[in-house]
Formats: C-alpha cells, sequence, structure tokens
C-alpha cells in the first residue's frame, strides 16, 4: 500500500474507527462540508471520502430495512443514499403521510445512523428511479395545461413548495451538524437531461433556504449535462449519472470551486415489460471501484440493492418524438450486488474483497440470508368478478367524452368507460388514445382489446390484442343484437419517469368513434365512468359474486397454510396480465410477455396459518397453478 491509499484511508473509513469518526457521535462533535479549494469532502476538517450504496425504503419491507443497510455495511459502504418518492407521501393534495408502513424516510435514516452509517438524502421532487411519473404527484396532472419540473407554472412550484416545507422539519433535526447522519441534500435530479433554465434548480434549493436549512447541497447529472445546461447550484457539489474516475477529473476542471463524486455508478439496468431477458447482468464495475479506491474519490452504488416497486408504483419510459411506450417491470432488482431478496451475490463478494483490500479494519461479517419457504403449489377459484363490483357511476355531466383519471382524482388502477350504441352497424373501434392497456367488450362479450406497449405478435393474436392503439375490429351487428352495450376496460400502467414526455395521463385521453370502411362514423359520446383504484380496500371490500363466470375480469382467490412464513416468490407463468394481493398486500403486476414470471412475497407479509391470496387476470376465467418459488429467475 503506497503512501497516498495509506493516507486515503486512514482519513476516510468510519468503519475503522466508528467511535471516533461514525455517525452515532454527539452533534456538537460532527461536521461536514467542502474543502475551500474544491479539493475534497471534508468530514470533521478532515478529507471524506463517501462510500455509498443507494436504496429505497418504499422499495423494502420495514422488516428488512436493517438487514439491507447491514448487507451494504459489510460491502464496505459508509453512507447510504436514499430517495424519497414525493407521490408515496402526497398521494392526494395536502394529504401528507410520513408514518405509515414505507413512508417513515425518518426512521430509516435513523436506523442508518444507528448502524453507524451516514446519509445523501434524496428527496426530489423530482427523482425519476424507475417511479411513476419520477416521483411527481399525478393529481398534478388534473390541470389540463400543468408544466412540470419548470420555474414559470406557479401551480407546480406552490406544490413542490407544500411538499418542502413538509420536509423541513423532518429533516433538520437528521442533519449531521444537528446530530444526525445526513451529510448532504440533493436539488432536485438529472435536471440538465430535461432542460436549461439553471433558475429552477435554483429555485428549489432556495425553498431550503427559506426554511432554514442552508445545506451542505449537491446535485446529479451527467457531465456533459451538468456543463452544457448548468444544472448545478450555487456552492453546491457536483455528483455525476454514470461517473468514473476520469469524469470526476474532468468535472474538477471545469467546476474547480467544489467537490466531484460519481453519484450513480450502475451495477446494472431497468428491465422493461416485453425485454428479452432482465438487463444489466453483464455489468462490472470493479475497475471503477479500484480507481475510486486508489484515487479516494467519492461515489455512490445505484443501486446496491434495489427491492421492489410493489403495488402501482413502477414507472415507465417513452420516446419524446415517437411515443414508445416501454413500461418498467414490478422487480427493482436490477442485477444489484444485493437481490431484490437480500441475498449477496458472487460481484457482492468480488466488490466487498476489493474494497476490503484498501481498509486498515475488518469489514463486518455478511448478515445471513434471509429464509426462504419451501416450493409448493396452489390452484386459486374464481371467486368475483369486476363486473359485480362496480361503484356508483360518476354523474353524467361529467363523462360526456372520456377522460383520464386524473381529471376524476384518480392515481392508479382501473377504469371502465361505458355506452350503450345506438344504431349499431359494426365497424373497428378508434380510441385516441389509450393509457395503457385495455379490454373491450360488447354486451358482455370480450371483443379484444388494446395495448399502448408493443407487445409479441403471437400473443397479441392470441389475445386479440391491437399494438399501439391500431383500431379495433368489434363482432358482426347480428352477433350482439340491437343497442349493444360498449365496455371498455382500461388499466393505467407506470406513467413515464424519464425525459419529457412526463405528462402522462392514463385512462381514454381524448375520442373514441367507430371507423367503417376507413371512414369515421362520428364520435362516441355521452359514456358512463366506473372509477376502479383495486387498491387495498377495494379488493379488501369485494363481494364474493360471479354471475358470468365466462366473461374476463375475474378475481381468483386461494389459502394457503403456513407452519412459520419466510421469502418466497409466487410463479405467474401460467397466467395473462394482472396483480396479486396477499394478506390484503398488493405485490405487483404480472404480465405473461415477461421477462419477470415471479412476484416477490416477504415473509412479514404472511403469517402463520392461513393465508389469503387474491388474484385479478384481465383475461383468464379459468385458475391456473401458482407455485411458490424460492428465487426472481
Amino acid at each position: 500500500m503506497d503512501r497516498r491509499r495509506l493516507l486515503v484511508v486512514s482519513a476516510l473509513s468510519p468503519l475503522a474507527a466508528l467511535a471516533l469518526s461514525g455517525p452515532a457521535r454527539a452533534a456538537s462533535e460532527h461536521t461536514f462540508g467542502f474543502a475551500s479549494d474544491g479539493s475534497a469532502f471534508l468530514l470533521d476538517g478532515k478529507p471524506f471520502q463517501i462510500r455509498a450504496g443507494e436504496m429505497h425504503p418504499a422499495r423494502i419491507p420495514v422488516e428488512y430495512w436493517r438487514h439491507r443497510i447491514r448487507m451494504a455495511k459489510a460491502m464496505g459502504m459508509n453512507t447510504i443514499a436514499l430517495y424519497v418518492m414525493w407521490n408515496y407521501v402526497e398521494e392526494r393534495p395536502g394529504v401528507f403521510d410520513f408514518r405509515t408502513d414505507r413512508r417513515d424516510f425518518e426512521a430509516f435514516v435513523r436506523l442508518c445512523q444507528a448502524e453507524g452509517m451516514w446519509v445523501l438524502l434524496r428527496p426530489g421532487p423530482y427523482v425519476c428511479g424507475e417511479w411513476d411519473l419520477g416521483g411527481i404527484p399525478s393529481y398534478l396532472l388534473s390541470d389540463s395545461d400543468i408544466a412540470l419540473r419548470v420555474s414559470g407554472d406557479a401551480r407546480y412550484l406552490s406544490a413542490v413548495r407544500r411538499y418542502i416545507d413538509q420536509l423541513v422539519p423532518r429533516v433538520r433535526p437528521l442533519l449531521i451538524g444537528n446530530g444526525g447522519p445526513i451529510l448532504m441534500i440533493q436539488i432536485e435530479n438529472e435536471y440538465g437531461s430535461f432542460g436549461n433554465d439553471s433558475s429552477y434548480p435554483a429555485r428549489i434549493r432556495q425553498m431550503w433556504l427559506d426554511g432554514g436549512i442552508t445545506g451542505p447541497f449537491y446535485t446529479e447529472d451527467g457531465l456533459d449535462q451538468v456543463r452544457a445546461n448548468h444544472s448545478n447550484v450555487s456552492g453546491g457539489a457536483i455528483a455525476l449519472s454514470g461517473g468514473d474516475a476520469a469524469s470526476i477529473a474532468q468535472a474538477r476542471r471545469a467546476f474547480p470551486d467544489v467537490p466531484a463524486m460519481a453519484g450513480e455508478v450502475y451495477p446494472g439496468w431497468l428491465t422493461h415489460w416485453g425485454d428479452p431477458g432482465f438487463q444489466g447482468g453483464g455489468s462490472d464495475i470493479s475497475a471503477d471501484l479500484k480507481a475510486f479506491m486508489d484515487k479516494g474519490l467519492s461515489f455512490n452504488i445505484y443501486v446496491i440493492h434495489g427491492g421492489t416497486s410493489f403495488g402501482f408504483f413502477a414507472g415507465a419510459n417513452a420516446d419524446d418524438l415517437s411515443g414508445h411506450y416501454q413500461p418498467d417491470i414490478t422487480s427493482y432488482d436490477y442485477s444489484a450486488p444485493i437481490t431484490e431478496q437480500g441475498v449477496a451475490t458472487a460481484r457482492y463478494h468480488s466488490y466487498r474483497s476489493l474494497i476490503a483490500g484498501y481498509l486498515p479494519a475488518p469489514l463486518p461479517e455478511i448478515p445471513a440470508p434471509v429464509p426462504t419457504l419451501d416450493k409448493t403449489t396452489c390452484v386459486p377459484k374464481p371467486f368475483a368478478s369486476v363486473w359485480d363490483n362496480l361503484p356508483a357511476a360518476l354523474p353524467a355531466e361529467r363523462t360526456v367524452r372520456p377522460q383520464p383519471f386524473e381529471m376524476y382524482g384518480q392515481n392508479f388502477g382501473f377504469a371502465l368507460y361505458r355506452l350503450t350504441l345506438h344504431d349499431y352497424s359494426g365497424g373497428k373501434l378508434d380510441i385516441q388514445w389509450v393509457h395503457d392497456y385495455a379490454t373491450v367488450f360488447l354486451n358482455g362479450k370480450y371483443s379484444g382489446g388494446f395495448s399502448r406497449t408493443r407487445i409479441p405478435d403471437a400473443v397479441a393474436r392470441a389475445l386479440h390484442v391491437t399494438n399501439d392503439n391500431a383500431p379495433l375490429g368489434l363482432q358482426d351487428p347480428a352477433a350482439v343484437g340491437d343497442a349493444p352495450v360498449l365496455d371498455i376496460l382500461v388499466e393505467g400502467m407506470g406513467r413515464t419517469n424519464f425525459g419529457h414526455a412526463l405528462v402522462d395521463r392514463k385512462g381514454i385521453l381524448r375520442t373514441v368513434a367507430l371507423r367503417d370502411a376507413g371512414r369515421l362514423s362520428g364520435e362516441l359520446t355521452g359514456w358512463q365512468m366506473y372509477l376502479l383504484p383495486m387498491d387495498e380496500a377495494y379488493v379488501a371490500a369485494l363481494r364474493p359474486k360471479l354471475s358470468d363466470p365466462a366473461r374476463p375480469g375475474v378475481f381468483f382467490e386461494a389459502t394457503v397454510a403456513l407452519d412459520k412464513p419466510a421469502d418466497t416468490y409466487l410463479d405467474m407463468s401460467r397466467w395473462t396480465k394482472g396483480f396479486v394481493y396477499v394478506n390484503g398486500r398488493n405485490l405487483g403486476r404480472y404480465w405473461q410477455i415477461g421477462p419477470q414470471q415471479r412476484l416477490y412475497c416477504p415473509a412479514p407479509w404472511l403469517r402463520k396459518g392461513q393465508n389469503r391470496i387474491v388474484i385479478f387476470d384481465q383475461h383468464l376465467t379459468r385458475a391456473q397453478p401458482i407455485t411458490f418459488e424460492r428465487t426472481l429467475v
């Protein structure tokens, strides 16, 4: 070990002397800041290397928070980076929840401190993170002309201020200067990849200052983006997406007054529905880690542990020009060193060995793996129908034309658009546009569907689903009788979380018409509309009624007896498309197009004795087996 490396290690490792430099020390004994020439981060006045691993409490069962933090620590990290997802804590305007279940980021930060770990806080308001709308609340989309992530829309900025005003009193006691473990707060996220209005990140920073929090702050962006669009903030450090040692050196030359770090080092990558396989498995960041450790450079592994986008919170990507829409899978495994289920991968062990070679003290032991269930199989039974569990229709004056979910205050789930077709003479159904997946029925008979996501041709043919919202041929009039009832059941999938297509409303966006011989016969108006959030409360209130067992839109249930709960994956490969709820918890979406076929179910969501599983499948009317497996693949 050369002298330079010895100096870096001795100054930078709280693991080596936690009692002397760890975050558990008294408030008055800690300071954090930047060297006057921007050459280093300083902890208690001495150069400090941030070795961060990112994980998101919203994606991890609360009971496993400590385990995952300890896994990161045992790989050689001294810091945890985390997002706070705004739309997870404020689903309704002005109604905040920072306590229920995985929303209590303060408890997570305190747990990091108890485990001797520092924290980088990334509260947005925009976070990306393959999370619905990048963490921005979808209620903002109820304004038809809203503009997001800009300084010129007072409605958006007012909502951001309300959010930051809620964060300020929660974050203040967690700052390092007040005895907490938070070293820095990130301002927005990757704004240079979105816009070039440097006044916008400055206004977000000012909101924190107005609340009495003066930093330290930092920003995150690609090096080219921050140089071109000036998305950094005054006095704030610079973190680089996809950063390496060379780009840190370039950033230091371009911005010599503040330190730079590799803010997102990617050990894997995100996966979309319909991808040929799980993405990012070939990534190996060993060379980057070695360079960081050789030079004492700060870094954040994004993500060291991904977890799961439970429920409806998985996001999507969409091309700004073509509109090509790619929703993200439920699993956020990300090919990270720590798997979705908390297991250390082969790369975890190699990264741990590499980092340990630079540290003067041994790393903690790796926490024991979480137990898994033995393989077993159950076969659910149909027990209810969405058609027998419709809520009251919205007032007719509000549904003359179909409108997106957000116009009625619904964030997630499904909506049913219903219309009686007087003088029906057949033709093709033309919808502008379906966001994102719809099944269509005439007088209760399945007619086909629409998919905004391009699905394999074989699947599209089997389900009579059109790709890219192409018009759908309907039944012959003689087959459905006079004045048939048209039902369009629309599922909203993940909202776009990156790029300029963020305003991604769900449901039917504009018009519905019938097309005959290539010509439109006119817009269809006078709809009934039913909001179906499909949340835990809706599922808990289902009436066990199935008046038409042959009509798709069926809920299935099974009861599974367990002697001892343990982690498991539910294999849904024999099903088509839908959601799974276990003991009232929404595990997330499954879809036959893959590549994900198994849904993670953590042990704390199971119980000794009887466990109820509910499945909503959009196409099947006959139940298929479900197998409990040990791993994602």
